[in-house]
């Protein structure tokens, strides 16, 4: 599995954060996501799908290889 973030939509919220810090973490000039692990470890992937779900603005996807 892979994530993508499209940073545009980011709107700061640091849900994703939350969520899983393994994987993602925010800048610290706006609060902007960012991947830290775009192929995370299978322990990983229900924090990530929590991420997506609860992503307000819709930016993260989890995409099968």
């Amino acid at each position: 599995m892979r994530v993508e973030l499209d940073e545009p939509k980011c709107v700061a919220s640091g849900q994703c954060v939350m969520a899983a810090p393994e994987v993602f973490d925010q800048r610290d000039e706006d609060g902007i996501a960012f991947l830290l692990e775009e192929n995370p470890a299978a322990d990983s992937l229900d924090d990530v799908r929590e991420a997506v779900a609860i992503c307000p603005a819709a930016a993260i996807r989890l995409v099968e290889q």
